[in-house]
């Protein structure tokens, strides 16, 4: 069986029926220093013809544009940000922001790291961690170019963040994982099971160490932007029965979380988890979670 078949199987298996996607090209409107600019009027008048995502706050789909979105003044001026409409989510599922200190503890490129700050309009702090130098030093500029005030950035591996010896009120783990075939078209051609069993016990590693950061009444965002249960579902079961987590209910788009995986029962409360199948965005997985007796 080709790699291609197994996974389409496995989809199969899961409830939902492989079908090609074409993702659209989607921006945030940073608001922080979009204020009282009518920016979506101002790309428009340029030639930006944009749709509004509807279960986003910030997020808009470029429907067609003369030029790149990424070659604006808007753009370098850090009046918006480019981002895949499903990665918006993540950072919108904790109750508040403002004033909290915040660990985005896989944060290269920065996306989701300047949403924070957006979200927190430069109030509190944040920790922004990436093993990948490279990466790291790219994520800064980044934070530069959107005048991002109140993030500190290290290079180092989110498996020894205590290495920090932090308390954090609020953690976002966009951990590393497989992917999906919707924003790679080689993807079925580049992975393989392997892969995911190994993704799969990095992420734990991950939620692991979080904990120990995590404040009493914190909480944690896990997303990933893997189809695979073995990235999902069940590692938010291992959590449930292993570190002392509580799955919490959230608001967004997605299927409820798997609680049965190939014939393994998880606990009920993984259905609080949102599963989004590829469509109009690329596929992704979140879940919030609290310590256990801090609900």
């Amino acid at each position: 069986m080709s790699g291609t078949q197994f996974f389409i199987n496995r989809y199969a298996q899961l409830g939902w029926k492989f079908k090609e996607t074409k993702l659209r090209q989607s921006i945030r409107i940073n608001q922080t220093n979009a204020k009282g600019k009518n920016l979506p009027e101002r790309l428009r008048s340029s030639g930006v013809d944009l749709e509004k995502v509807p279960f986003l706050p910030a997020g808009y789909w470029i429907t067609k544009s003369k030029f790149s979105v990424g070659a604006t003044a808007e753009y370098l001026l850090g009046m918006y940000s480019i981002q895949e409409a499903a990665a918006q989510i993540p950072a919108t599922l904790f109750t508040t922001l403002k004033g909290k200190t915040v660990l985005d503890a896989c944060a290269a490129p920065g996306g989701k790291t300047v949403q924070l700050a957006d979200l927190m309009a430069n109030s509190g702090t944040i920790t922004a961690l990436d093993i990948n130098k490279k990466r790291s030093a790219a994520m800064a500029n980044h934070l530069e170019r959107c005048h991002i005030s109140n993030t500190i950035v290290y290079n180092l591996d989110a498996r020894q963040a205590t290495k920090l010896n932090p308390t954090f009120d609020r953690i976002l783990l966009d951990v590393p994982c497989s992917g999906n075939f919707a924003s790679d078209k080689e993807w079925f051609n580049r992975r393989t099971f392997a892969d995911v069993e190994r993704n799969a016990q990095v992420q734990k590693e991950i939620l692991a160490e979080a904990v120990k950061c995590l404040a009493s009444d914190g909480e944690i965002v896990y997303s990933t932007c893997s189809l695979e249960p073995e990235e999902d579902e069940l590692n938010m079961d291992w959590s449930v029965k292993n570190l002392g987590l509580q799955t919490q209910e959230v608001d967004c788009p997605g299927e409820n979380g798997l609680t049965e995986v190939f014939g393994r029962k998880l606990d009920p409360s993984v259905a609080h988890c949102k599963r989004i199948w590829p469509g109009e965005t690329q596929g992704f997985f979140v879940c919030k979670l609290k310590k256990v007796g801090m609900q």
